[in-house]
Parts: C-alpha cells; sequence; structure tokens
C-alpha cells in the first residue's frame, strides 16, 4: 500500500501522538527509521489526551470523577481505560496498571458469579476489560484468565447473549468480546479461546452480513445507524470499521464474508483520499481527544491499514 504523499503528510500533522505514532509504524508510505517510530512512541506519554486523562486518575487507580467503576459515561474508570488502550498507551506504565488492578479488582466477583451460574451478559463490558488488561504485563493471574474464560464461554452462549437486546445474540457484545481475545498472545489461546474466536467470525461474518449489520435485534427493533458510521472513539458500541479493525487483528480480512464490508469501507473514501469521520459520544467524553479534523485522521489511518492489510492498495 502506498498512500499518496500528502495524505501521509496530512496524517503525521496530527496533534494526537498516538496517529503520529500509528502512522510511522504501520503504513510503509511513511518510511520511518526505527528511532523516528521510538520518538514517536514516547510522545504518547508526554503530550495530548493520554497524559491529560491520567492526570484525573486518583492514587487508588480509578478516576476522581468516578461513581463507581462504569459512571458517569464517558468519563469514569473503566471508559477512561477503554480510551487509554485505544491510544497505545505504553501498559508498562504505572498510571495505566494501577487502572487495570482497580478495574480487575471492581470486577472480580461479578466475573466469578457470573461464570458459577453461567450467566454472560454484558460481554461488551468484560471484552473490553480484558483488552486494555492484557494491554499491561500480567504474569499469571486469576482474575485474567477468569476474563478469559468468561468471554470464551460468552462467545458459546448465544454467542453473547445480553438482556439489553432482548436475551438475543448481540454483535457489539460479540466483537468487544473478539476484541479481547485478540489480545490473548497466540501460543497462549487454548482450545476454548480458539473455539470462541471461529465461533465468533463465523456469526459476524456467515450467519449474517457485516456489510448489512443484520445482526439480531429485539422485536419491533432495527439495527443502530452506528453501524454504518465511521467513528473514534466507539466505547460498548461497534461498526463496520471497529469490526474490520478486530478481524485485521484475527488475521480473517481473507474471509469471503469480508469482501462486501471491505467494498463498503473503500467506497468511502471521499475525492481527497481520506474519510470523513464521526465522534458520538465527543461532548461526553474527554475534550482533549481533539477536533473533528482529529476523527478524520483516525479513521482515515485505520481504513488505510485495514484496507492495505486486505490486499487493497488504495490510491
Amino acid at each position: 500500500m502506498k498512500p499518496t504523499d500528502d495524505r501521509i503528510t496530512w496524517l503525521l500533522s496530527a496533534q494526537t501522538p498516538s496517529i503520529v505514532y500509528q502512522t510511522r509504524r504501520d503504513l510503509r508510505a511513511s518510511r520511518s527509521p526505527a528511532h523516528q517510530i521510538q520518538k514517536a512512541k514516547k510522545q504518547i506519554l508526554l503530550t495530548g489526551a493520554v497524559p491529560a486523562i491520567l492526570s484525573r486518575q486518583a492514587t487508588g487507580g480509578n478516576w476522581k470523577i468516578d461513581h463507581g467503576f462504569y459512571g458517569p459515561k464517558f468519563y469514569s474508570a473503566h471508559w477512561s481505560m477503554v480510551l487509554l488502550a485505544e491510544l497505545g498507551t505504553d501498559g508498562k506504565d504505572d498510571r495505566f496498571r494501577r487502572g487495570v488492578e482497580y478495574m480487575l479488582d471492581a470486577t472480580r466477583d461479578l466475573v466469578r458469579k457470573g461464570l458459577e451460574t453461567k450467566n454472560y451478559g454484558w460481554s461488551c463490558l468484560f471484552g473490553n476489560i480484558l483488552r486494555y488488561a492484557l494491554q499491561a504485563p500480567v504474569r499469571t493471574d486469576s482474575r485474567v484468565e477468569n476474563l478469559i474464560h468468561f468471554s470464551a464461554r460468552a462467545m458459546a452462549d448465544g454467542p453473547c447473549e445480553c438482556r439489553s437486546n432482548h436475551g438475543r445474540a448481540c454483535a457489539w457484545g460479540a466483537v468487544r468480546t473478539l476484541w479481547g481475545l485478540a489480545a490473548v498472545p497466540k501460543r497462549a489461546r487454548t482450545k476454548e479461546v480458539n473455539e470462541a474466536i471461529r465461533r465468533g467470525i463465523r456469526f459476524l461474518l456467515e450467519d449474517n452480513r457485516l456489510e448489512k449489520a443484520d445482526y439480531p435485534v429485539p422485536p419491533k427493533g432495527r439495527i443502530n445507524p452506528l453501524w454504518f458510521k465511521l467513528s473514534f472513539p466507539l466505547f460498548y458500541h461497534a461498526d463496520i470499521l471497529f469490526t474490520l479493525r478486530v478481524l485485521d487483528e484475527l488475521e480473517a480480512l481473507d474471509h469471503r464474508g469480508a469482501r462486501a464490508a471491505l467494498d463498503w469501507l473503500a467506497a468511502k473514501r471521499k475525492e481527497n483520499g481520506r474519510w470523513k469521520g464521526t465522534s458520538p459520544f465527543r461532548r461526553r467524553t474527554w475534550r482533549e481527544l481533539g477536533d473533528p479534523e482529529e476523527t478524520d485522521r483516525w479513521v482515515s489511518l485505520q481504513a488505510l491499514r485495514i484496507l492495505g492489510h486486505a490486499g487493497r492498495p488504495v490510491m
């Protein structure tokens, strides 16, 4: 993939260090030497949204604004950790690790109870927690192991049946669960995890059509229009772009069921070679994420990476 030079220049002019780092690391046309990539990575903890979000963290690993780990949306501990993971925060950072510890402790009993009662609801929540927990250096930890078991079993149950979807299989939950399981290193994936990943891909790409997002909905319900936006960030939600990102991590972009969704993504490109993004929760989360043009940069970076990995150069 060789994006035009002006597009690379535009991405590298981002206010968000995470965009600059990922552009240098992932887009070949940037031709960045190793020392520039490492320099860009270090900036993530020094300027922009990541240090701003971490500055509001309390000493216990929670956030000063918290009303429990889940509220208020989308500022409290859980949501801040999702954002920090998306922004590529160094998992070795002490503050990030404190956030992981806080969330693992806060949800330990919920996960354990779900496993004991075989109630795997809120799979989107636990898939997200698994994702950022595995971003930190984690030795053998029963809390993380239970999250992995919970996520794998949630995928086998429905998959990801949720009371918010009237007990039906939940596509958002399936995508978020796969996002968590994708972070499990290949060498550490058990038979249960591998089967859960296969089940999730089958649900998203074979049992249903990603480009149509024709997934189960409540009686008289309809598919949420967010599916057909190009958004950053999303939280417990998913859209076609985010789903393709997860499938890319799972090396599943060559699946025949992904072809139409890749066509859809390529067709969303504007005449200037960029993609127009949306940020549906901009006013409900940390303002340091940047202006609308930063959102365009995020989704353009992601689209270029996905299409490149799928062998579809976009000039």
